[in-house]
């Protein structure tokens, strides 16, 4: 007879308090906390583990606890990969599929929030907030003039990766901005992007257009660096580069250097290669830059609902039900077989 127990770990801490209370309405569940400095505490409970409850933030979780091989071969009886929020940089996906892993995340979980920030960053980057705030503090305040902005009503905004979160961007910026809104997504026909409040077009074609360029896909291979020197030499000298997706997707030397010789107006930036960032870092210097540590999903709203569908995805999936969120797709026929070698009988769908 196959045992019964469901065995869960994270390390640190996961989204929500909520998520400890829904998993533990689950008597079949059980749950163990690590800290990113165990060893040898770490080892029987990663063995027997069939579900990691990751965190998305690299920086925040020890590189020993990041999902690649060298865990994954320590951890026999791993079914499940469920990361804290949308965002997997803690997650080796291809290690994760070669192993018969299934990754899950929370994507859409905090999709107002992000939305919302970005929208608060085309307004204070358009009204030129970030270089007002500065300068009444510094006593350096003259002429008023100077800091004249522009209204955003008729202006265009690309959104780079047009999911749950673009999507959202889109409908505040056309519906409450009257903005123009363009995006590039390969994943997308145009059809789908137009429902979604938008036109498609080319990376390359957004870029030139945009007065406001806002990334929001994940990182993965395709992404990495995808943003570079060539591409802000694209965009206009009025335009403004926006990210709340993950660092690495832009290049950081490149977006300074670009700042610094004038061909675009400022950025907003969310995410960044390391987490946070120095406070020396060449980014921070800009008065055009408005810069945030990570923070645009993070709302209570926010953190309550992805704990909230964190928990609820994992005890579907731990259920034998096939979950909403599978960033995976082709392990599914590698997982069942060994979740039902687990459990005594083969996962639905």
């Amino acid at each position: 007879m196959k045992d019964n127990v469901k065995r869960v770990f994270y390390v640190r801490y996961v989204a929500h308090p909520c998520y400890l209370d829904i998993i533990a309405q689950r008597p079949e569940i059980r749950l163990d906390k690590l800290e990113n400095d165990a060893v040898d505490a770490a080892e029987p409970i990663i063995t027997a583990a069939h579900a990691y409850q990751i965190g998305s933030a690299r920086d925040e979780l020890a590189p020993r606890f990041h999902a690649r091989r060298e865990l994954l071969v320590r951890m026999p009886n791993l079914l499940v990969v469920s990361t804290n929020g949308a965002g997997f940089d803690t997650v080796d996906i291809k290690d994760c599929t070669d192993a018969g892993v299934l990754v899950v995340n929370q994507t859409g979980g905090n999709a107002e929030a992000v939305a919302a920030h970005v929208l608060a960053m085309v307004l204070a980057l358009s009204k030129q907030i970030i270089q007002t705030n500065h300068a009444l503090r510094r006593g350096t305040m003259r002429d008023r003039t100077v800091f004249m902005g522009n209204d955003v009503k008729g202006r265009t905004i690309g959104i780079v990766g047009i999911g749950n979160v673009g999507r959202r961007i889109a409908e505040l910026c056309r519906g409450l901005l009257g903005m123009q809104v363009i995006a590039c997504d390969p994943y997308l026909d145009e059809k789908t992007i137009a429902a979604r409040g938008a036109i498609k077009v080319t990376l390359d074609e957004l870029l030139r257009r945009a007065d406001f360029v806002s990334i929001n896909c994940p990182l993965d291979e395709s992404t990495r660096g995808m943003i570079g020197a060539r591409e802000f030499a694209l965009m206009q000298p009025h335009a403004y580069f926006i990210t709340t997706a993950r660092g690495f997707i832009h290049d950081e030397r490149a977006l300074a250097e670009a700042l610094r010789e004038k061909k675009i107006a400022g950025a907003g930036i969310d995410v960044w290669d390391k987490e946070p960032p120095p406070v020396d870092h060449p980014l921070l210097q800009f008065d055009n830059v408005l810069a945030t540590p990570h923070t645009a999903g993070m709302t209570r709203e926010a953190r309550a609902n992805m704990g909230r569908i964190a928990a609820e995805q994992l005890v579907t999936t731990l259920d034998g039900k096939r979950p909403p969120r599978i960033v995976n797709p082709q392990v599914w026929p590698a997982y069942a077989k060994r979740f039902e070698e687990a459990f005594g009988f083969r996962p639905a769908g």
